[in-house]
């Protein structure tokens, strides 16, 4: 869920234009208790997008704030729509590309301050699927997730899977129709990338070692392709046959 929180009748009149824009996003106008609300919002994993001075943002979850690698992605726009600011989890929870998507669908200008703004991003797309699942399956859920995230399948570095599905006759035919490379690694490779996943499937690490191989993979390919820190663009998708996730890391 994305929470836009605006605090002036100006920024209410943009919440409300913002709210038609951007997909699965609630308008809060003035919350009371403001600081108790904003916070359990923020606890709960939600997308922050505030209109209101940094200031009073930075204010209101500094008691929260954990890290990086755990709080969710929050943004800060003036009431008139001109700036976007990725301010909280800018790689590693995403704010820096929602920013960059909030500043294309407002013609507004972003105000990029990490590092990332200076690096190449690179996109890796992960799936698992049940054997000899039908290439329909695999490749309307691949296309469902990258127009989830605005990503085209040109954009695609390699599909990756787990090594019992190297030999995944249409996972094979998709990296080819695509020109992908396609490689596969074994459950304790794909360990090392376990505290990034966002779901974890009891029933998939009986099953194959894993908690998840879509996730997983996409994030060891992003990794091993770059040598820098992954994170998922989108979590895992399903449909009755298949799973898919998609990977981005940064790369100079």
């Amino acid at each position: 869920m994305i929470r836009i929180i605006a605090l002036t009748d100006a920024g209410q009149v943009l919440g409300k234009r913002l709210q038609t824009l951007v997909p699965n996003s609630e308008l809060h106008f003035k919350p009371k208790p403001f600081a108790e609300t904003v916070q359990d919002f923020f606890r709960e994993g939600d997308a922050l997008l505030f209109i209101c001075a940094t200031g009073i943002v930075m204010r209101t979850l500094a008691p929260v704030i954990e890290s990086k690698l755990q709080d969710p992605p929050v943004l800060v726009l003036d009431e008139l729509g001109r700036f976007v600011i990725p301010l909280l989890s800018g790689h590693e929870g995403g704010a820096n590309q929602w920013g960059s998507d909030v500043a294309k669908v407002l013609n507004a200008e972003l105000v990029m301050t990490t590092a990332n703004a200076y690096l190449n991003p690179v996109y890796t797309l992960g799936m698992g699927c049940e054997r000899n699942c039908p290439l329909e399956y695999l490749e309307s859920l691949m296309l469902e997730g990258l127009e989830r995230v605005g990503l085209a399948p040109e954009q695609i570095s390699g599909l990756y899977s787990i090594d019992i599905k190297a030999d995944e006759t249409h996972l094979i035919e998709l990296a080819k129709k695509y020109q992908w490379p396609f490689m596969t690694y074994s459950a304790e490779a794909l360990k090392a990338v376990e505290p990034l996943l966002s779901t974890r499937s009891d029933y998939v690490f009986n099953t194959v070692g894993v908690y998840g191989v879509a996730e997983s993979a996409a994030l060891l390919g992003a990794q091993r392709l770059t040598n820098a820190s992954p994170e998922l663009r989108l979590n895992k998708i399903k449909n009755p046959k298949a799973t898919c996730a998609v990977a981005r890391a940064y790369q100079i």
